[in-house]
């Protein structure tokens, strides 16, 4: 039964991975990331629901405000976008991402008990690369890993290597502690990867926008309460 929930949390991290890097290719990184971070409102509901994890006011008034504030994040760019065009695809991608990483969250939860943390990321990463390069192999892409650059062969290496030690973390803390505790303290990520992107991108917030994300902290903040 755990190996049975560790090899279907993988499964749903190389989804949500999968969804998550196309949306950063065909979107702005602080359009895509918010939606990301929603992940948060699913991941509770279902820690509550499945889990038995208490929701207090505070942390429904903080749901509430992550909701509001990706709106806020995200509404401009979703309505000046061409109707059916690809300028949309980033907002499907980075939602299934969410969904994804959500299921992530509560099957690591629930299998990674009684199970060493590092073996178990192991585990669960193993079906992520097996998943990942089976999708490469199936649509036939395999001989454009010969076009990539040094440069990007950098990028991506370092990137992995974030990955996993984000992983190995992020999991021994929902070993220890609650999902509904730990996945927000998680998700507060996004104050970096938003400064990240002003910083490398040159990507900026507009007022509407930085008020969305002063929701989401705040929202996040309040489910720690």
């Amino acid at each position: 039964k755990t190996l049975l929930f560790l090899i279907l949390s993988g499964l749903a991290t190389g989804a949500s991975w999968l969804c998550y890097f196309r949306a950063l290719q065909i979107g702005d990184v602080n359009k895509v990331v918010p939606v990301d971070k929603s992940s948060i409102i699913l991941t509770v509901a279902l820690a509550f629901l499945l889990l038995g994890e208490p929701v207090s006011g505070t942390k429904l008034i903080g749901l509430i405000a992550i909701g509001a504030g990706t709106y806020l994040m995200i509404e401009r760019r979703a309505r000046s976008a061409p109707p059916g065009g690809k300028g949309r695809g980033w907002l499907f991608y980075a939602a299934g991402s969410a969904v994804f990483a959500s299921l992530t969250s509560i099957l690591a939860k629930i299998g990674i008990q009684g199970v060493e943390s590092n073996l178990a990321t192991a585990i669960r990463t193993g079906v992520v690369l097996l998943l990942s390069w089976g999708i490469v192999l199936a649509l036939g892409k395999q001989k454009e890993v010969a076009k990539i650059d040094g440069k990007s062969w950098g990028f991506l290496m370092l990137s992995g290597l974030s990955t996993g030690l984000s992983w190995l973390c992020y999991y021994k803390a929902l070993q220890d502690g609650p999902v509904s505790a730990v996945a927000p303290i998680y998700k507060l990520s996004i104050l970096l990867t938003v400064v990240f992107a002003w910083v490398f991108l040159k990507e900026r917030l507009n007022k509407k926008a930085f008020a969305g994300l002063v929701l989401i902290v705040v929202g996040t903040l309040l489910l720690l309460l």
